[in-house]
């Protein structure tokens, strides 16, 4: 039986279940940041309804039956029991009430990310097709002022407003990724992850680095947007790696 079959009563079981796949995908590839990362995902037209994981639940436990259903607009969601992360409702919560091409966000403090979001300049230039894959396509938050609690995860959200940036490198602190679906958001954040790792591991040779033109990276990047099923696919691959594993992702 197909895993989306398998809990039809409950709401947006799909979407669950692909958030779940990215939960433990995300735990494998050693990305996470203990129990204190957290992912959403839109589930109304307007962007305000979403997904999210629970309070400092480990990714590699969570389940699509785990997820905290919860509304942007709610004032007493940090009131309610089983309330999200502070943090977690902060930045996320920022994200969807206002920005509504932030279908799904992934926020993550994966090594090579945070790496560059140290540096005193964390551009990533254009050295290969992985890195090129994001020019012009990132924004750096210059101003980390602490936890993301409600009034940091505003001013986060406001240096999302030019839709086609949807990385933020979040100076002295991680990454956020953005996109239109589950498949979209991880596939870029796992890029991300691996292009920042080529550029610090380019850095640590001393040498100096071979970048591409503007053009030629501006060109790289537009094709691979309009490259042909990868994110979907690439999701739906580590779905049924999970699956022939006998993993309870999707429960």
């Amino acid at each position: 039986m197909p895993v989306t079959q398998l809990r039809p009563n409950m709401d947006h079981w799909n979407e669950r279940v692909d958030l779940a796949a990215a939960f433990r995908w995300t735990e494998r590839l050693n990305f996470h940041e203990a129990v204190a990362n957290h992912f959403s995902l839109a589930v109304n037209k307007d962007g305000t309804q979403f997904l999210m994981n629970p309070n400092q639940m480990h990714f590699r436990r969570i389940k699509a039956s785990d997820l905290l259903l919860l509304d942007a607009n709610d004032p007493n969601v940090m009131d309610q029991p089983g309330a999200p992360d502070p943090t977690a409702w902060g930045l996320h919560g920022s994200l969807h009430r206002r920005v509504p091409h932030a279908r799904c966000a992934m926020h993550v403090h994966s090594i090579h990310a945070t790496v560059l979001a140290c540096l005193a300049d964390s551009t990533l230039p254009p050295i290969d097709q992985n890195t090129a894959t994001f020019f012009d396509r990132y924004v750096i938050d210059e101003d980390f002022g602490g936890l993301a609690f409600e009034e940091e995860g505003e001013r986060c959200a406001a240096l999302f407003a030019d839709p086609k940036r949807r990385v933020m490198i979040m100076g002295n602190h991680g990454v956020m990724v953005i996109g239109n679906s589950v498949a979209d958001t991880f596939n870029r954040l796992y890029y991300f992850e691996r292009a920042a790792e080529t550029y610090i591991r380019a850095l640590q040779t001393g040498q100096k680095l071979r970048v591409l033109s503007d053009a030629i990276a501006e060109k790289t990047a537009a094709e691979l947007d309009d490259y042909p099923g990868q994110a979907d696919q690439h999701l739906s691959e580590l779905k049924a790696i999970l699956d022939d594993e006998g993993s309870n992702y999707a429960s």
